[in-house]
Order: C-alpha cells, then structure tokens, then sequence
C-alpha cells in the first residue's frame, strides 16, 4: 500500500460528527463527483480507486441521508490495474443530497459547479480539506527524493478556492494546471507535515518528523567522528523514541495539557532533539538529574502508548484527567 493510500485509510478512521461530515462530504462531491446521463435518467457519479474512501462516503450518505448508494466495482485494464469504486446516485437521490450540502450549482452533465458555501468554523475547514484529501489528494512519501503534496480540482475555480482555504492555515499552497484541470499543491516538508496535522492524520505526519530526525541525527553524527559509534547509535535511537512520543501528544492532547514537570521534559527534548541525558541534565543546571529525566520521558511514553491504544479502538474520547495524573518524581 502507498504512503498516501494508507494516510487516506488513516483519515477514514478519525470519528466524525455530522456537521464535519456533510463538510467531509461537500468537499468529495465537490472534488470528484459528476452528473452523467444514463438511458435517459442521469445519475450521480463518483469514482475512487481507493477502497477505504468508498467506503467511507457510502457511509457518510447511509448515515446522513438514509440513502443507499449503488456501488460498481471494476479492474482497470492499464498501468496499475487498480479496482476502481464507484458510487451512483440517482437524479432525485443527488438533489436530495445535494440540497441538504447547501449546492447552489445547476445539476448538468460533467462535473458539479464550483457553488458551495464557504466553511467559515475551523472545525468545518479541516472536515473539507480531509474530504478534500480523500476525494483528489497524494503525497510522497516521507524519504522520496523530493516532497511534494497535491490534490487535483477540475475548474481554476474550485482549485483557488480550495487555495484559499489551506492558506487559511498559512500551507503556501499554490495553484498550476494540468492536463484537463489544475492541482493545488505544497512543496516544503514542513507546510506538508503542517496539513497533514490540520486535516488530522497524525500518524502520517510523525513519518515525516521521524525521517526529519533520523536525517538531522545521521548528518551530526557524521560530523562527530570522534564519538563512539554504539552509544551515540543507543542515544539516537532513544531521542528518536522520546521525540515521537512527545510529537503525537502534541498533536493530539497539546504540550499544554502536560503537567508542569513532564511539559518541561518535552520541551527540552524538542530544544535539544540530539542530546543524552547527561547533556540534558547539564543544560538546566543539573536541576534534574539523568535518572529523573529518563523518569519523565518513560511517563511521556506512558502517556503516549495509551493515546495510540485508543486510536487503535477506533477514535475514543481521551480522559486528559487521567493521562496527566503522573505525579513528579
């Protein structure tokens, strides 16, 4: 499975309620859907060769509307052979929907008009940029050799307008064309790592920093050719560890939520991701001890196994009370 075909199965798992669904919802219809005529009637067309955003969008119109998608699956007969999804609504079905997204385009054949209202609520936002995703996006994965995010949109219309909202968050998106349409895209690793966080796949973008940190470690530790190889391959190794701990608890419950001494662990790993604990120890003034900070950063790792625990049953509420309740040593 690619990198970007497992981001989108980690976005189809975040729980969802139904006002950050319909904008789930608008931005796939909006991306990748289309009206064809079909012996006379017309039906609804969208088309996904990803099998977990199908059945993310059946669902999502299940749930919603009570309606029941017609569902065809076919191979393709060149490059890949992917299966190709494809989801039909019939002409009442997809006025029905499409009322209640809020479309305020005609219905004609090709792809819906770029007439939707505008997400203004954040949590909107990032529910339309995770459609959005799902519906058109790829990424390179993290180690290829150049960084590269896109989502493709069939009007200058709707790519500007999509644009405009990822620079809501400050992304630097911009906007080219392509063969029969234009794709919005990012560049820099670190806007990347920023969007994938706004539309929530934490998991994808830790990849990204943990390559990042591997990267900046194995080029100091070049530079250190007087170290000796297997303790600073044990020190990397464990800072590794602890900033990836410390990554996804900002990602999901904020560094702010710490108590104060766990929070100052953090924020020391983060300021020096590439020193030992002695180093450590030696920055604050020896305050802390090594074995107190290796103290802090297992209950960092306490607290960030139970969050992936969690994640893992299928996007249960955090009791923040009950992960923060490690008292300083």
């Amino acid at each position: 499975m690619s990198f970007a075909a497992e981001t989108k199965k980690e976005l189809t798992q975040i729980a969802s309620d139904p006002a950050a669904t319909r904008y789930e919802l608008m931005a796939v219809f909006a991306l990748s859907a289309s009206f064809r005529l079909k012996e006379g009637a017309g039906a609804l067309v969208m088309e996904t060769e990803n099998v977990a955003t199908a059945r993310r969008v059946y669902t999502s119109i299940k749930q919603l509307f009570g309606l029941r998608p017609e569902v065809v699956v076919r191979r393709k007969m060149r490059l890949k052979k992917n299966h190709v999804y494809t989801l039909r609504l019939s002409r009442a079905q997809a006025e029905q929907v499409l009322e209640q997204l809020e479309y305020r385009g005609e219905i004609a054949e090709g792809p819906l008009a770029c007439a939707w209202s505008l997400p203004r609520r954040d949590e909107a936002r990032r529910a339309f940029l995770r459609g959005a995703f799902l519906a058109s996006g790829s990424v390179n994965a993290p180690g290829s050799s150049s960084y590269h995010l896109e989502m493709y949109a069939h009007s200058h219309d709707l790519a500007d307008w999509l644009m405009h909202l990822m620079n809501h968050y400050g992304l630097n998106a911009r906007v080219t064309a392509r063969k029969k349409g234009y794709i919005v895209y990012i560049k820099e690793v670190e806007k990347i790592v920023e969007f994938l966080s706004v539309i929530g796949a934490v998991r994808a973008l830790l990849q990204f920093e943990d390559r990042r940190i591997v990267k900046g470690m194995r080029n100091q530790v070049n530079r250190l050719v007087n170290c000796e190889t297997a303790n600073m391959n044990k020190t990397i190794s464990a800072a590794v560890r602890q900033l990836e701990h410390i990554r996804l608890i900002e990602h999901t419950l904020g560094l702010e939520s710490l108590p104060e001494h766990l929070r100052e662990a953090a924020m020391l790993r983060l300021q020096y991701p590439e020193s030992n604990l002695q180093e450590l120890s030696a920055a604050i003034g020896g305050r802390v001890s090594k074995s107190g900070l290796n103290h802090r950063f297992r209950k960092l790792e306490e607290i960030a196994q139970a969050l992936r625990d969690r994640s893992k049953k299928g996007g249960a509420a955090v009791d923040k009370s009950s992960e923060m309740s490690h008292k300083e040593p």
